[in-house]
């Protein structure tokens, strides 16, 4: 069944679906008379109708909601209105083990902290005689906070719901699913379950050490390529030690593992209690010992794929040539074989040896840092991500990925995250040649994660001749502070959701950010990842500029406090100012900022260049354009903005050429269609444009392609397509959507509807529409250019008349 929101079951108001399953619907409700929020769980219809089954439902409700564990999902009551049985329980934010698992893996001590939090709720069940029998990943929930809840503890479940010939005949299902009758989840269960013999509290002891194997390994222990084999799994099979796939793992968690894991229950813990105890003894004693403990030694990266000669490894380098060994026994230096000096390079995306795919934002974003750093060093041209990312996992040689990125030398490498320890080894290798220049490995705690990227770029940096300024230094000293884990692993997640760039994408990178502001409000680069979504989310029109653009600036300015000399920052500020405040003498200042603090930054250049266009400049426009397509040759975006620009500056032919350029490195790139069809309308080809806006698929809904298409239809002379495009917006603004007044302007605009057209301009001033600093040069005005009413508005933007 599905309730509506405003449907009253009791004293609690519905006001939307939260989650189904096979067992039952969640829905957020509204206690009225506690006046909070609650969880209500309504059960399937196939079991209201059975009053033994709803009563000793009741009573197990009861059971559990006495047991008041901060471990233990509370539950607040429980009801029946019209032929609808439900139960009330806390709400929770936060995720359920499983999608945890699927995001980030986590570090063994998390694992047992959240290990020992079920042991403890457990334990707490078993003393009132509670099993839960269907323990797994999905039944565990782990809350903003960072608590841990036992979810679905004896509620609504078939394990204890059906008796008898009906929980023995239901099915058994694997994986994530919601399991089936008495048996729970294959993969989880006991063997005692698997042979449907009673399973008393040592069978959820099991099951947790299913669940503990999972997160310290990232694999299930017992799964298989069907139920039935992973079933057989359970009875017969032994899984590896986890320590053979997380080496880092102090050697207590294999016996424990083991222990739970024991296919006769007299052979495992004898108590949750005991689980809870032995986990935490494993956590105080691996303290002990790290702490009078050396560091380890480094472990040799993997080779890559691309070629022999990339493919070596630090230590084959050092057998393979003359090497100075440094005290530390860390660092192997090649003699230089490069005679002419290194003045531009590129950072091939690091690869990934953690073995799981979920660290691959991890080995992106140290990439991406360690462009960063090496742009901010001297005069040292270093490619842009966006170029270098194209070549991750390429078999491409190090020559030719040279010739394509214009570049004398590349850096690759490697990243290795266990837990909270990073190895990181770099090399540096001649571009022509495919000689390697210099390789280094550096080993940390993931908290000096920003002492060892800059130590990498200093490295770099001296390798290929450049002196580092004092200016530099200091920049480079104010962020290697040590940073908190969490602060740093969810920023570098946010920006690579940001650098997705799509709506739903942008979104998500702001609750990233956020986590990481939260693990840390000091650090600046959150602050701006946060400044480059909401300045992305405004300027696309997903949000209203008011809405979009203060925040954008707040948060800027609140990383600029915090780091001064952070490049992307100053960028984010300018790209707030210039289309939000419209002042564009600061913008300007923040823009020259960042690319004085980092002359590499690609995204300063190209922000820069819309500046000056839009302020009549544009033979500097180009010429930052030019700069910009030159530090990143390989970007799509960046050609199509270059067209884009020519295309303002009236200069169509080399417009076509640009945006044929990006569409020849990616033919279904949407907005280089989009560009085109923009193109195409101003040279009266209707028909072509309105080829190419067929062809930007999702892009249709963005606010500047409706525009668009709305004045093609009307300069085309099919005003009720136009109109058509009109009642779209009609229809934004009546759902309570930002609906661009800009845009809608600009339709009419098409019509030949003056009146309207300024009515709608005024309207886009109220609002500050970000659109409003393209007056200028956008070539759809034409047609009321001349008239004093579109020039009072250009004065009102403060653009030159």
């Amino acid at each position: 069944m599905t309730l509506p929101a405003g449907l009253r079951l009791g004293h609690y108001e519905i006001i939307g679906p939260l989650g189904a399953g096979g067992m039952g619907e969640v829905y957020r409700a509204r206690d009225t008379r506690l006046d909070r929020d609650v969880a209500v769980k309504v059960l399937p219809e196939r079991l209201v109708g059975d009053q033994e089954v709803l009563a000793r439902f009741e009573r197990e409700a009861k059971a559990v909601a006495a047991l008041s564990h901060p471990n233990i999902l509370a539950i607040h009551d429980f009801g029946s209105a019209d032929g609808i049985a439900y139960a009330v329980t806390e709400l929770l934010e936060g995720e359920n083990l499983r999608v945890r698992m699927a995001r980030e893996r986590l570090s063994w001590r998390k694992a047992v902290e959240i290990g020992a939090s079920v042991a403890d709720g457990l334990s707490a069940a078993h003393g009132r005689g509670i099993v839960h029998r269907d323990l797994k990943p999905d039944n565990l929930f782990v809350t903003s906070d960072g608590h841990v809840k036992i979810l679905d503890f004896g509620l609504a479940r078939s394990t204890s719901l059906l008796s008898g010939a009906a929980a023995t005949s239901a099915p058994t299902e694997a994986g994530a699913t919601e399991p089936g009758a008495i048996l729970g989840t294959a993969g989880y269960m006991s063997p005692e379950q698997v042979r449907g013999t009673p399973a008393d509290t040592r069978s959820d002891i099991f099951s947790l050490g299913a669940v503990l194997y999972e997160m310290l390994t990232g694999q299930r222990a017992f799964s298989r390529a069907t139920p039935g084999e992973s079933l057989a799994a359970i009875l017969r099979d032994q899984p590896p030690e986890p320590s053979r796939t997380a080496p880092d793992l102090p050697a207590g968690l294999d016996r424990i593992v083991a222990r739970c894991l024991e296919k006769s229950p007299d052979e495992r813990f004898q108590t949750a209690r005991d689980l809870s105890f032995a986990l935490r003894e494993a956590v105080s004693g691996s303290a002990v010992s790290e702490a009078h403990r050396v560091a380890p030694p480094p472990v040799p990266a993997r080779p890559r794929k691309r070629s022999i000669a990339a493919a070596a490894s630090v230590l084959g380098l050092v057998l393979a040539s003359a090497f100075v060994l440094d005290v530390g026994g860390l660092r192997s230096k090649l003699l230089r074989s490069r005679t002419e000096p290194v003045k531009s390079l590129a950072v091939l995306p690091l690869e990934n040896l953690s073995g799981d795919p979920q660290q691959d934002y991890f080995a992106d974003g140290m990439t991406e840092e360690l462009i960063m750093r090496l742009a901010k060093l001297g005069s040292l041209r270093v490619a842009s991500r966006t170029s270098v990312m194209g070549f991750k996992a390429t078999k491409k040689k190090i020559p030719e990925i040279a010739r394509e990125l214009g570049v004398d030398a590349v850096v690759e490498g490697s990243v290795l995250r266990a837990g909270d320890r990073v190895k990181v080894t770099a090399q540096l290798i001649d571009g022509t040649s495919d000689r390697h220049i210099w390789a280094e490995s550096y080993e940390r705690d993931l908290k000096d994660v920003l002492g060892l990227q800059a130590e990498v770029a200093q490295a770099v940096a001296r390798e290929v001749g450049i002196k580092l300024t004092p200016q530099t230094q200091a920049g480079l000293a104010a962020t290697t502070r040590p940073v908190l884990p969490g602060a740093y692993d969810a920023y570098v997640r946010g920006r690579h959701e940001w650098n997705k760039r799509e709506g739903r994408k942008l979104r998500d990178a702001i609750k990233i950010f956020q986590e990481s502001i939260d693990a840390d409000p000091t650090y600046a680069p959150a602050y701006a990842g946060l400044a480059d979504c909401y300045g992305a989310l405004g300027y696309s029109s997903a949000l209203p500029p008011a809405d979009a653009f203060p925040r954008a600036k707040a948060a800027a300015e609140r990383a600029l406090e915090l780091d001064p000399n952070l490049a992307e920052a100053h960028a984010s500020l300018g790209y707030a100012v210039m289309y939000y405040d419209w002042n564009f003498p600061l913008a300007e200042k923040e823009y020259r900022g960042a690319i004085e603090l980092n002359p590499s930054y690609a995204i300063g250049h190209q922000w820069y260049a819309y500046l000056l266009m839009a302020t009549g400049r544009p033979k500097e426009s180009l010429a930052q354009m030019d700069i910009a397509q030159r530090l990143d040759p390989l970007s799509v975006p960046i050609h199509t903005d270059q067209a884009y620009m020519f295309y303002y500056n009236g200069q169509t032919g080399p417009a076509l050429k640009a945006v044929g350029m990006a569409l020849e490195m990616d033919p279904k790139f949407p907005i280089g269609h989009f560009w085109l069809g923009r193109i195409y309308t101003t040279q009266g080809k209707f028909a072509e444009a309105e080829e190419e806006f067929q062809k930007i698929g999702d892009l249709r809904a963005w606010t500047p392609a409706m525009a668009s298409i709305g004045f093609l239809y009307g300069q085309w002379g099919k005003p009720e397509k136009a109109e058509a495009i009109l009642e779209e917006f009609a229809a934004m603004a009546k759902a309570g959507k930002y609906a661009s007044s800009y845009a809608v302007a600009l339709i009419y605009a098409g019509l030949k509807d003056k009146e309207r057209t300024f009515a709608l301009l005024d309207k886009a001033y109220a609002e500050r529409s970000n659109w409003l600093v393209w007056l200028n040069n956008d070539p759809r005005w034409d047609g009321v250019r001349q008239d004093p009413r579109f020039k009072e508005v250009v004065r009102k933007v403060g653009l030159p008349l």
